[in-house]
């Protein structure tokens, strides 16, 4: 048995050292072994230009984001999964890292980028991931990832037992298609949206669903918050059923694929 959390957020645009003193206020110890972060969680997520992207990005896992999260995890004896702007040299990506009590584990870099996020990003260059941390293989993925399903595909196949999913949800269709997500991959997976709304620079306001959700490989929804709140939620896990494929005595999800016929999907 083992408990994954979802941490659900309303982050101040610009203020790192506040959102991330809030996460340490908010993120109760011995209540989970893993938890998962929104996307951008340090530092809000609508840019209005590029040299503010650069200004507000950080080196992983140099930076002060993810040292203050490694000492974080430290002090939770949990594994943190969270997003934020990573910079390399004089660009940036849409980053997840993946923090433990023992330091640094992992990025992974988001292929699909949403909307404006194409002004101030570089698509995402660590391809699709899977991290095993002993007791289950974490698959990252980052909000939009959720529209192309072979995103959660591949890291099923590649192993992963939960996916965890940060994000900063506009659109109102995610939550619910991760269910499908989780049911056709038999995984458990994790999705941390935020609250809020943003506007700036005169852009058009941005609203976020929150509506936060852990679910079993059933598609059930087994814990999760409105959206509205802020705050944690919490389930407790049997990784092993994220590793029993089979539907009927007959079918299983992944022996039953027929790759040889799946070509398009690669054009």
């Amino acid at each position: 048995m083992m408990r994954i959390g979802v941490y659900q957020s309303d982050p101040v645009f610009g203020d790192v050292g506040a959102n991330i003193e809030q996460a340490f206020k908010d993120l109760p110890a011995g209540e989970a072994d893993l938890w998962v972060l929104p996307e951008l969680f340090n530092t809000g997520y609508q840019f209005v230009s590029q040299d503010e992207t650069l200004e507000l990005a950080e080196e992983v896992p140099g930076g002060r984001t993810c040292r203050d999260m490694a000492e974080l995890a430290a002090n939770l004896g949990s594994i943190l999964v969270f997003g934020m702007a990573e910079r390399v040299e004089n660009c940036c990506y849409n980053s997840a890292a993946l923090v433990g009590p023992r330091g640094f584990i992992g990025v992974y870099r988001k292929a699909h980028l949403f909307f404006e996020e194409k002004e101030f990003f570089k698509p995402g260059d660590t391809g699709f991931q899977v991290f095993d941390v002993g007791w289950a293989k974490i698959g990252v993925m980052i909000c939009f990832d959720w529209f192309f399903p072979e995103t959660a595909r591949v890291l099923s196949l590649l192993g992963a037992d939960i996916l965890c999913h940060p994000s900063n949800l506009v659109l109102p269709f995610c939550q619910k298609a991760m269910v499908t997500r989780s049911l056709e991959n038999a995984v458990y997976s994790v999705t941390a949206n935020r609250v809020g709304t943003e506007a700036r620079g005169g852009k058009e306001p941005l609203a976020f669903t929150g509506g936060s959700q852990i679910l079993g490989p059933s598609g059930r929804i087994l814990s999760g918050l409105n959206d509205r709140e802020k705050g944690w939620a919490v389930a407790q896990i049997h990784v092993e059923e994220a590793r029993n494929k089979k539907i009927t005595v007959y079918n299983d999800r992944f022996e039953d694929r027929r790759p040889e016929l799946y070509g398009r999907l690669c054009k």
